[in-house]
C-alpha cells in the first residue's frame, strides 16, 4: 500500500480546524502536530500541509523543536515522490543543515542522509537508493517509526515503473524493488505483472501506452505567395 495525501476531506477535523484558522501559527499546537505526525507514521497516511505547519512552528518556536518529529515528516515526503513535498520540508530547516562543515550535530547529519536518498530517488536510481538504504545502520533507525517504509517505497517505486514501462530486464527489475530472485515472482505478482523468460511484462495502461501523435500545420495559398514573392525580390 503506497503513502497516500490525505485529502481535505479525510483530514481529522480537529486538525483541519487548525489548519484553517490562525491556531496553525499558535505555538501550544505543536504537541497536537507532533501526535498527528506520528499517526501518520503508523498508520501510512500523509499529510503535507499539516507537517509543513509544524515545521513552521519550528521555525518561529526553535526550543519546542522535536528532532524525531522532523526527521519522520521528511521520511514521510521521501514516499510521495515524484513531488516537491521534500525540498518544501528542507526548505523550512535552518539554511545550513545540509553543509557539513558548519553543522556537525546529529539532526543535521540525519537529514543530510534523507537528502541523499531522496537525491537517487528523485533521480531514478532505485538500485542505488536501495544500496545507499541498505549498506548504513542509521537509515534503519530513521525510518524505523514509520510503519511498512519498504513495501510503501516499493510501491512507490513500481507505481512510476507502471507509468514509463511495458517490460523491462528481470535483474533490473530486481534491483529497483530490492528483492531476491526467489521473491521476484510474489513481488511482481503485487502489481499485476508477469515474468517471461528473462523479461518483467508490465500490462498496457493509459500512460505506457504507446501514442501516435500527428502534427497539422494549416498554410494558406496566399502565405505561399507572399514567400515567393519576397524570395524573388531578394534574387534580383
Amino acid at each position: 500500500m503506497t503513502t497516500q495525501p490525505m485529502p481535505a476531506d479525510s483530514r481529522p477535523e480537529h486538525i483541519d480546524n487548525i489548519l484553517s484558522g490562525l491556531d496553525r501559527y499558535n505555538p501550544e499546537t505543536v504537541s497536537t502536530f507532533q501526535d498527528y505526525v506520528q499517526y501518520q507514521c503508523e498508520h501510512r497516511t500523509y499529510d503535507a500541509l499539516a507537517n509543513l505547519a509544524l515545521l513552521k512552528l519550528y521555525q518561529f518556536n526553535p526550543h519546542l523543536t522535536k528532532e524525531e518529529t522532523i526527521t519522520n515528516i521528511l521520511v514521510k515526503a521521501l514516499l510521495v515522490f515524484p513531488s516537491p513535498d521534500f525540498s518544501l520540508c528542507l526548505h523550512l530547516l535552518p539554511p545550513n543543515i545540509l553543509d557539513s562543515a558548519t553543522a556537525t550535530d546529529a539532526l543535521s547529519d540525519a537529514v543530510r542522509k534523507l537528502a541523499r536518498l531522496n537525491e537517487l530517488i528523485e533521480s531514478g536510481g532505485y538500485r542505488e537508493f536501495w544500496e545507499a538504504f541498505e549498506h548504513d545502520d542509521m537509515y534503519a533507525d530513521l525510518v524505523v517509526d514509520c510503519a511498512g517504509f519498504e513495501e510503501s517505497m516499493r510501491d512507490a517505486i513500481a507505481v512510476q515503473t507502471n507509468m514509463i514501462a511495458r517490460e523491462a530486464n528481470k535483474e533490473m527489475v530486481q534491483g529497483w524493488l530490492n528483492v531476491s530472485s526467489e521473491d521476484l515472482l510474489a513481488a511482481v505478482a503485487r502489481y499485476g505483472w508477469t515474468v517471461e523468460g528473462d523479461l518483467v511484462k508490465i500490462p498496457i495502461n493509459k500512460e505506457n501506452e504507446a501514442k501516435t501523435t500527428v502534427f497539422r500545420e494549416s498554410v494558406s495559398f496566399g502565405q505561399f505567395q507572399n514567400v515567393i514573392r519576397r524570395g524573388y525580390e531578394q534574387a534580383v
